[in-house]
C-alpha cells in the first residue's frame, strides 16, 4: 500500500511539476496534439477496455447474487454496462465526479476496510505496536477521505454558484 501510494504520489507530482499551474484534472489532456499524445491515450483506451470487466467482476457478483439466485446472467450484465455508461455520457463533469467518487469510496475501500478488517480479525494475536500503524492508516484515510469529499463537492458545486 505504501509503495503504490508513493507511486501515484510521484507521478501527480512530476505531472504537476511538468506542467505547473496549467495541470488540467486529466493529465493526458497536458500532453497536446501529436504522435505521442495519440499514443499513449490509445494505451489508454486498451488498457480500460481490458480491466473494465475485472472491475466490474465484484458488482455483477453482488447484483447477480441479489436479483438472479446466485446464477450467471446475461441481461443483468449488460444493463450494468449500460447503466455504467449512460453515467459516464450524461455527468457534465466526469473527472469532478470521479474525484469524488475516488475520494469518498476509493480510499475507504484502499486504506480504511483493509487496516480496520486486519484489526478486527487478528485483535488477539496483535499486541499493541502492531495495532498502532493499522489505527494510524484508518485515521489517516478517514481524514483523507473526509477532506477530498469535501472538496470535490465544493469543485462540483462551484459552476452553480
Amino acid at each position: 500500500m505504501g509503495m503504490i501510494s508513493v507511486l501515484f504520489g510521484a507521478f501527480g507530482a512530476l505531472g504537476y511539476f511538468a506542467f505547473g499551474e496549467e495541470t488540467k484534472a486529466i493529465i493526458t489532456t497536458n500532453l497536446g496534439q501529436g504522435l505521442i499524445s495519440v499514443m499513449v491515450q490509445l494505451g489508454l483506451c486498451i488498457n480500460l477496455f481490458i480491466t473494465f470487466p475485472l472491475m466490474m467482476n465484484p458488482v455483477y457478483e453482488v447484483f447477480e447474487r441479489r436479483f438472479c439466485s446466485y446464477r450467471y446472467c446475461l441481461w443483468l450484465r449488460w444493463v450494468l454496462v449500460f447503466v455504467v455508461s449512460l453515467v459516464a455520457l450524461l455527468v457534465p463533469n466526469f473527472a469532478d465526479f470521479l474525484s469524488l467518487v475516488g475520494s469518498s469510496v476509493c480510499v475507504v475501500l484502499g486504506f480504511v476496510l483493509p487496516a480496520m478488517l486486519h484489526c478486527l480479525v487478528f485483535k488477539e494475536e496483535l499486541g499493541w505496536r502492531c495495532m498502532v500503524p493499522d489505527v494510524a492508516i484508518v485515521v489517516f484515510g478517514f481524514v483523507v477521505a473526509v477532506t477530498g469529499t469535501i472538496s470535490s463537492v465544493s469543485e462540483i458545486l462551484s459552476p452553480m454558484a
